[in-house]
């Protein structure tokens, strides 16, 4: 039989009391449980399509909970989505409702039942029948275009938790960088709701040592972000404000640099990088210290997941996998059932490493380059931050390398910024074949993050 969120929420035992932290305040989950924030709509949701497009994550956690076996699909709008796409959204969907209290959404919703939700007052009712198979959308961050709809359920997203490592344990409090609307913070969400945890969510209008020193008031032990969110985090003396017992990463290529940063700063903490896509689902964890993936992981069958390499791209088959994009336009998986991630692996002994996306690829004199991979070279530099590179054209070569890197602390004069870039290329030469040097470095003070939490790279 199936189990509702709200379900297995609700049976998720805890010694101690559960919440949802939010930025402004908390709520007891006891409360969310047994309330609703859709006021007397709650029972009007039975079978229907419905768009949640709410200004806060925590009112979008509850309406989750109350929808799901009870609608027959939603789909979770992120908080940068741009109304000029949710009409076509809504169509596609065959929406008949949207629960939103987002003006600029709210009027692109022509002929939509609007709901207000209440977030943070929960209303008692009394549980409705929650025995549908509902559809979960989760909306693509593509660069350009309107998003894709991409159809999971609860078994498809809450697949790899019972068998995860760095499951909640009774009483731990999760939290990550993502926004829950998004399929890395969802899983944290999730991860919290079944496994008997609480959970503090971010905010993109609060400031990142504020969110920080909020985590760790109230003993946060999980936390996940990605590779870029982390070294962010690392620049703010705020980070000493939490002591995490499980620090995860995804979303981005976990280099070396960073997984050793983070076991050095969160000694009593086990740090581990996911691979997972909104399309392929969580694939696999890797908790050796090490970046990339065993080689091992590759060609075994039978299992809920496998992996193969095709042409150097990573192929995923998974029953964690979404089900197909809304509509079936186009495929999500080849005749074989496996999804294509446009991830590019490179095997180095018996290990593989991510080197970049297929589409980054910058064609220099003829020869190919992942910008991502000489940014791991910058970023062990023992003086960087981070670094962004990115192709300059040149009537010659086609395109040569510069890149934007961001000091841990900026250099003091005219003279040691020369002499940083001087140790940043000798370090790319030593590391790097002769056309993957960058030909420029510039540091920066800062770089741009989508708020997806990825650094923003320049279209191809």
């Amino acid at each position: 039989m199936r189990r509702s969120l709200w379900a297995l929420t609700k049976a998720g035992r805890c010694s101690t009391d559960r919440y949802l932290w939010h930025y402004g305040g908390s709520v007891a989950l006891s409360h969310v449980l047994q309330g609703t924030v859709l006021a007397d709509r709650a029972t009007t949701f039975d079978g229907r399509s419905v768009l949640i497009a709410t200004a806060n994550q925590l009112a979008a956690a509850s309406i989750l909970l109350e929808l799901d076996g009870v609608a027959a699909r939603f789909v979770i709008c992120p908080p940068d989505l741009m109304p000029e796409h949710l009409p076509g959204i809504a169509a596609g969907a065959r929406a008949d409702a949207i629960i939103s209290d987002v003006d600029r959404l709210k009027a692109a919703a022509r002929g939509l039942e609007c709901i207000q939700p209440s977030a943070l007052e929960p209303q008692r009712h009394p549980a409705p029948a929650r025995d549908r198979e509902t559809e979960w959308i989760l909306l693509t961050s593509g660069t350009t275009g309107p998003p894709k709809m991409v159809v999971h359920n609860l078994s498809t997203l809450t697949g790899a938790i019972a068998v995860g490592n760095g499951g909640a344990a009774d009483g731990s409090v999760w939290s990550t960088f993502y926004d829950v609307r998004r399929y890395g913070g969802l899983q944290i969400l999730l991860r919290a709701l079944v496994g008997g945890g609480s959970l503090v969510t971010s905010d993109a209008r609060e400031p990142l040592p504020d969110f920080l020193n909020r985590a760790g008031e109230v003993g946060l032990t999980h936390i996940s972000g990605t590779p870029t969110h982390w070294r962010r985090a690392l620049m703010s003396s705020a980070a000493r404000r939490i002591a995490p017992r499980y620090v995860r990463l995804s979303g981005e290529i976990a280099d070396q640099a960073i997984l050793d940063r983070l076991r050095a700063f969160y000694p009593d903490a086990a740090v581990g990088h996911a691979f997972a896509s909104t399309e392929a689902g969580v694939a696999f964890e890797v908790w050796d210290g090490l970046a990339g993936f065993p080689a091992s992981l590759i060609g075994r069958e039978g299992g809920a997941v496998e992996l193969r390499v095709i042409d150097g791209s990573l192929r995923i088959r998974s029953t964690r996998a979404a089900l197909g994009y809304l509509g079936g336009a186009n495929p999500l998986a080849d005749e074989n059932g496996f999804v294509d991630t446009g991830d590019m692996v490179e095997q180095r002994g018996y290990r593989y490493h991510f080197i970049g996306r297929k589409g980054g690829i910058v064609n220099v004199g003829g020869l190919k380059v992942h910008p991502e991979e000489v940014e791991a070279v910058i970023n062990s530099h023992p003086k960087v931050e981070m670094s962004l590179v990115t192709a300059r054209k040149n009537p010659i070569t086609g395109f040569l390398l510069a890149a934007d890197v961001l000091p841990r602390s900026q250099p003091d004069g005219p003279d040691a910024c020369e002499s940083l870039k001087n140790e940043i290329i000798a370090a790319c030469r030593c590391g790097l074949a002769a056309h993957k040097v960058p030909v420029a470095i510039r540091l920066v003070s800062t770089l741009a993050v989508a708020a997806s939490g990825k650094l923003v790279r320049p279209l191809a």
